[in-house]
């Protein structure tokens, strides 16, 4: 939220931005502020249909006016607020993510003149930027309950035989679905700026990876990975080509198969197949 309010100042020349998120049915709640003078806005909780958010959140599409006191476009519950920090113009851009309001985007002037349509346009493209970053949080979410439950589900609360075989009583897909999700966690990992929240997927992925490591009593010792490395095996153990790989690691397909010969190198493998399945016995990867 904090970036898009900083690309929506920029990209529109705005002085001020503000904007919150979805803190109960129909209610959004202005939580981060870029460019005010007072903290008149913060906290303020937007219900649907009242305001300019409010409208905007109810219509679910970008509202603005030309000066916001004298609007008869829109109701007037929040007035006290919006005269303390001065602002005229105004427009709200709501952030919709699968059809579902999740927030709302504002930017404002001090003066009362219009705001044209390459002004919108501009906030338009940075509530874009928060709805994918709550489309990527979203799917994460799911990765982590989906993960978390296969790992604690039947056949996954030890060491199995062999790694990639189900433990007895499994669903036979089910350390598919567990690869699957590994790969996916992995991919998006980098992607999240939230250092909590990916710690906590990094977490989850070494979960996966520990759910089926095969003790090692040879003596020898354990490989290594550097963890771009697993993320590429991750990728190539679930059937994704080095192209593929490159457009979800967000890397170049040359880096790709760079830490994939590395990777084969540390594990003793001539081929990708076995270099997965090296991985999987040294139990870095489900």
């Amino acid at each position: 939220m904090r970036t898009a309010l900083l690309r929506l100042r920029r990209g529109t020349g705005l002085p001020v931005a503000f904007g919150g998120l979805l803190d109960g049915p129909g209610q959004v709640r202005i939580g981060e502020l870029s460019g005010t003078g007072t903290h008149a806005l913060r906290g303020l909780a937007i219900s649907s249909g009242n305001g300019l958010g409010g409208k905007a959140v109810a219509l679910s599409r970008p509202c603005a006016v030309t000066d916001y006191h004298v609007s008869r476009h829109i109701s007037h519950e929040y007035d006290a607020a919006v005269a303390a920090e001065g602002l005229r113009s105004v427009l709200a851009v709501p952030v919709v993510v699968r059809r579902r309001v999740r927030g709302v985007l504002y930017g404002a002037l001090r003066a009362a003149q219009p705001l044209g349509d390459r002004t919108l346009s501009a906030a338009v493209a940075a509530a874009r930027d928060v709805e994918q970053a709550l489309l990527v949080r979203d799917e994460v979410r799911s990765l982590l309950t989906a993960a978390r439950e296969q790992v604690a589900g039947p056949g996954t609360s030890g060491a199995v035989a062999d790694p990639g075989v189900p433990g007895a009583g499994a669903d036979p897909g089910a350390w598919e679905r567990v690869r699957e999700a590994h790969a996916a966690l992995r991919a998006l990992a980098p992607r999240i700026a939230d250092g909590a929240l990916r710690a906590e997927i990094l977490s989850v992925c070494g979960r996966l990876e520990s759910a089926v490591t095969v003790p090692d009593r040879t003596g020898t010792r354990p490989v290594t990975l550097a963890p771009r490395e697993v993320d590429v095996l991750s990728c190539v153990a679930a059937g994704v080509t080095n192209a593929a790989a490159a457009e979800r690691l967000g890397l170049r397909p040359e880096t790709v198969k760079g830490y994939l010969r590395s990777a084969m190198r540390k594990l003793g493998a001539h081929t990708r197949l076995e270099a997965v399945v090296a991985a999987r016995r040294a139990g870095l990867l489900p």
